[in-house]
């Protein structure tokens, strides 16, 4: 658990993270654990901050790394879990080294980890995320696999390149095209009148030789 010792301090902030992957997800979940804990602990949040964004973004680039820039020695930083930081190992030990080499606290609710500047806390972290980085590699492998099963088995794999009502009202319409075509028209703008991708309209002439 964290120690509060150092929570009394005047000049410490205490900030809390959310980060939800896309636009379309709410952090109200984190938002409630972070309330819930705090509550539980005595403590105050001062800061919140709240981004919708891949924790495969670079945090110099994301909301995190300003709030982390702005921290002080013995500043809090709270988040739900160690994965709201970032969503691969190398990411993670690099914001962890950073905090740690500035003093600043760092607590995750959901791992229970406490980033106190001591060598314990880094083990932990580094187990953490090394954890985190080969199951998704794993994850990773198996969705790899399976689309080599389905692609040995004949299943044709990526977006289809037109539907067949599509391809049917282009052959219906071949000699407007050809004629359109030999006015001189391009064929992108023919393409678009008919709601396909110019290659798509090419592969379908040449299909009708």
């Amino acid at each position: 658990m964290l120690h509060c010792s150092y929570l009394v301090k005047k000049y410490v902030m205490v900030y809390a993270y959310i980060r939800v992957s896309t636009a379309e997800q709410s952090g109200s979940s984190q938002e409630f654990e972070i309330r819930n804990w705090a509550q539980k602990q005595g403590i105050t949040i001062d800061k919140w901050e709240t981004e919708s964004v891949s924790g495969t973004i670079a945090p110099k680039k994301r909301k995190l790394g300003k709030l982390i820039r702005r921290m002080k020695a013995d500043d809090l930083l709270v988040c739900t879990e160690i994965s709201r930081l970032g969503r691969n190992m190398l990411m993670i030990m690099s914001i962890l080294n950073d905090c740690s080499s500035r003093e600043i606290r760092i607590h995750t609710i959901k791992d229970n980890f406490d980033l106190n500047n001591n060598i314990n806390s880094k083990i932990i972290a580094f187990a953490f995320a090394l954890a985190a980085e080969i199951e998704r590699n794993l994850i990773s492998q198996r969705t790899k696999e399976a689309l080599a099963d389905r692609k040995a088995a004949g299943v044709k794999l990526g977006r289809p390149t037109g539907s067949y009502k599509q391809k049917a009202i282009v052959m219906q319409e071949l000699s407007k095209i050809r004629q359109r075509m030999a006015a001189g028209e391009a064929l992108p703008a023919i393409a678009k009148d008919y709601g396909i991708h110019r290659n798509t309209l090419s592969n379908y002439l040449k299909s009708a030789g």
